[in-house]
């Protein structure tokens, strides 16, 4: 069975080829390494394809592009990964085949530490790890990993611009529940440093109350101005 990573970018190239070489080994193990460009206006797409990665193109949004990525992947099983987020280094191919075939179920995620100088970004990594398992809602910090045809069967990610992650999590919840690893990702606390920690805590649970109440993704999106970029 072969697995299918799939990388949305945009305006990466100042971190993608160090980001990039921590996957260096799965190319040894026939896993293809798919980088989806929303339109970056640096050298993201040049360096990825100096890598060796897949690339391909697609309307900026990240729910866009991973959409793409997964339509052109060859893989049986799909594993989307952000742009600043590292899979742990015990990762192996066949042992996330393994696991999540002997669990019955047809998705799952990653338990994530987050990376940064703040010490309160490791209480928001273990409210994210203990949400999700509550819950059994995933974020795309945490590299949501599926089978294609689960992929297909929940109609993929939906065209929003922010939430498309919980979006599928909760249609995919009526398929099966998720594989929740212990083995973690290690995702970039730049956004939460970059607003403020607590502003980026108490404006994400703002937005997740108020997605949860029914307002629409696009209008909640306004007042996340990453999402413009389609990263996060």
């Amino acid at each position: 069975m072969q697995l299918s990573i799939i990388i949305p970018v945009i305006n990466e190239g100042e971190h993608l080829s160090h980001w990039l070489a921590h996957l260096a080994a799965l190319r040894r193990e026939d896993v293809e390494i798919i980088i989806v460009d929303g339109g970056s206006g640096d050298n993201s797409v040049a360096q990825a394809e100096a890598w060796g990665a897949r690339v391909l193109h697609a309307p900026r949004g990240r729910a866009s592009q991973m959409n793409a990525g997964a339509a052109a992947a060859r893989g049986d099983l799909l594993l989307f990964l952000h742009a600043d987020t590292w899979l742990p280094p015990s990762f192996r191919m066949e042992k996330l085949v393994t696991d999540l075939t002997h669990s019955g179920r047809v998705w799952g995620r990653f338990a994530v530490s987050i990376q940064g100088r703040a010490w309160l970004l490791r209480v928001v990594a273990w409210m994210i790890n203990l949400r999700s398992c509550l819950t059994g809602v995933a974020t795309g910090d945490q590299g949501i990993f599926l089978f294609r045809h689960a992929f297909i069967q929940a109609g993929g990610f939906p065209e929003q611009p922010l939430m498309e992650d919980i979006a599928l999590s909760k249609r995919l919840l009526v398929i099966s529940p998720p594989l929740c690893l212990e083995e973690r990702v290690t995702t970039s606390g730049r956004r939460w440093e970059r607003g403020g920690v607590w502003k980026t805590i108490f404006l994400m649970w703002r937005l997740r109350w108020a997605y949860w109440r029914g307002v629409p993704a696009e209008q909640l999106a306004s007042r996340y101005p990453d999402t413009r970029s389609g990263q996060t």
